[in-house]
């Protein structure tokens, strides 16, 4: 199977076959990992228009292991902090690149990098989706439980990028997938209605409620993210008091399977999303997850970068 040359931008801009196809490929990356010079002489531009720690040193190590030469670029430190347009820095840089991987605040601008370059464009975050972070989060789901067993809820602000990227990979899957989340923050309708068709494809079963209970009962994955996101700290105190009651905690988990498993992104804010009893329990697989960001990124590199993918 091959995604050379292509963008990945959304979870669904890819077929079931192509995540599953990923999901296998960082397993294998995994269970043999070392230094691969594979794409030796390749520069991939790691663009951050805000802050990181796992996506940053997941990718740059990735590019190392790989045999690639990453470079890290704070778009503050380049002409994009003095007004350059987007669409000129993304035909500039693809002169000196061979793939750009960018975080950023809008959706919009990574559509436009996409557009106005020719090599491949990759989401790191956006205000809108997080798909390494579900490709990596799928990884972990499938050592853990397998996804042909999964039953996942996600719990608290079902309006943020991680949310609507879980909501994809398993309408994608075919995975029965809870969003409880309160009136106001629960998936947007075009995530929605995207899922839906992707559902009426895999046979996934998608459920939103307001209550957190109904969400978490008898499912064996509970993920959940912060409630503030970078950029929403003028809402923090509202968001708070309307997120109090989806708190990830140990009266909530009762109402789950007795082998779940609990997951988050990171990095968490401890007292608010997820009691410190559930985030260190032996459910917790959240470094785990952390880790896996790391093959999950080599896979996306390979699958985008290289024509053939060689025996690894």
């Amino acid at each position: 199977m091959s995604l050379y040359g292509r963008d990945i931008l959304s979870i669904a801009d890819l077929t079931k076959e192509e995540l599953l196809f990923l999901i296998e490929l960082s397993k294998k990356l995994k269970r043999k990992r070392r230094k691969i010079n594979v794409l030796e002489g390749k520069s991939i531009a790691l663009v951050f228009m805000k802050p990181s720690t796992r996506t940053r040193i997941s990718m740059e190590v990735a590019c190392y292991e790989l045999g690639a030469h990453p470079l890290y670029i704070h778009a503050q430190t380049t002409q994009l902090a003095r007004g350059e347009p987007i669409k000129d820095f993304a035909r500039v840089l693809e002169r000196y690149v061979h793939a750009i991987a960018a975080r950023v605040y809008s959706h919009n601008d990574l559509v436009e990098l996409a557009k106005y370059t020719r090599v491949p464009v990759i989401n790191l975050l956006s205000d809108w989706e997080h798909p390494l972070q579900i490709i990596g989060d799928m990884l972990t789901i499938d050592e853990k439980i397998g996804l042909e067993n999964a039953k996942v809820a996600f719990v608290g602000d079902g309006d943020n990028n991680v949310a609507h990227s879980l909501l994809l990979a398993c309408a994608l899957l075919g995975i029965e997938i809870r969003i409880g989340a309160p009136k106001g923050y629960q998936p947007c309708a075009k995530i929605m209605e995207q899922a839906k068709k992707l559902a009426e494809k895999s046979g996934a079963k998608i459920i939103v409620t307001e209550d957190p209970i109904e969400a978490v009962r008898g499912v064996n994955v509970i993920y959940t993210d912060v409630w503030v996101s970078m950029g929403m700290e003028k809402e923090r105190e509202e968001r708070l008091k309307v997120f109090r009651p989806y708190q990830v905690n140990l009266e909530l988990v009762k109402h789950a399977a007795e082998d779940f498993i609990f997951m988050h992104c990171l990095p968490r804010h401890p007292g608010e999303e997820v009691s410190d009893d559930v985030f260190e329990s032996t459910h917790s697989v959240v470094f785990d997850q952390a880790e896996n960001r790391l093959h999950s990124a080599k896979a996306v590199l390979l699958a985008l970068l290289l024509e053939r993918i060689p025996d690894i």
